[in-house]
């Protein structure tokens, strides 16, 4: 099973389980229309909201135009995929008991940062909420997880640089552009052009025990262009923040001993 697969790779290479994929989105800002007219400071730009496996590769992309106060969260729950994973037809595995001591099942998610809280993925610990060890070991073993969907994103915005905007041209031939960009990185991440595309110092790494940061953060274009989405209030449609908190909470205390 092709989730079975991601989980696993997501435990082997960044010792987090139970991850499906890592969640997050950009903004592609784009020129006015000169015939169009927003209020205020409305104006929408392209937001590439993707899903990357473990090792770098898109494993989905969604390129909508959005209003800037829109949240994450709401995005997300908007987006293609959401339906189908309301109406269980991904074929996500269900939840499985890890093993001796824990008895309760955990389920499969996908990991989100704040700005994405929503039903089916899980968020770390909010920097009031990490008075034990157990919560900081828990948001150091996601912050590891999750930053493989930033460095994508950085790298894609990186190398495909129309990405850094605004762009001049209508939406729809925008979100074709986007998602071009999508498809490309796939490409480009495959065969001899991996180590050209994407060497191993332009993503984030550690050495021993330090981190370096990939060298995408320290170009200020792409650094100022990669915007973040709103962080909104977690909202939910079939679960409860209780469940997704309650997640959290066993996958915190299975990561305490490993």
């Amino acid at each position: 099973d092709e989730w079975l697969k991601v989980s696993r790779e997501f435990e082997y290479r960044w010792n987090f389980p139970r991850a499906i994929g890592a969640v997050s989105g950009k903004r592609v800002k784009i020129q006015a229309p000169k015939n169009e007219h927003y209020p205020g400071n409305d104006l929408p730009s392209i937001v590439l909201l993707a899903v990357c496996d473990a090792d770098y590769n898109f494993m989905y992309a969604d390129a909508a135009g959005w209003p800037d106060r829109v949240t994450g969260g709401e995005i997300f729950q908007s987006c293609s995929m959401f339906p189908m994973l309301e109406r269980k037809a991904l074929n996500i595995p269900d939840a499985q008991i890890m093993g001796v001591p824990y008895a309760k099942p955990v389920p499969y998610t996908f990991l989100a940062d704040e700005a994405f809280a929503a039903d089916y993925t899980i968020c770390p610990f909010a920097k009031d909420e990490t008075s034990s060890a157990i919560q900081s070991k828990f948001n150091l073993r996601f912050a590891a997880a999750h930053s493989v969907i930033e460095n994508a994103l950085g790298i894609l915005f990186s190398r495909f640089r129309v990405l850094l905007g605004p762009i001049q041209l209508e939406l729809d031939v925008v979100k074709s552009i986007v998602l071009a960009t999508v498809y490309l990185h796939n490409f480009l991440r495959k065969g001899h052009s991996a180590n050209i595309y994407m060497p191993p110092e332009s993503i984030d790494r550690t050495v021993d025990g330090n981190v370096i940061r990939g060298d995408w953060r320290t170009d200020p274009s792409v650094t100022a262009a990669v915007i973040g989405l709103n962080v909104g209030r977690h909202t939910t449609i079939s679960n409860s923040e209780e469940d997704t908190n309650h997640v959290r909470t066993l996958l915190a205390n299975v990561l305490s001993n490993l």
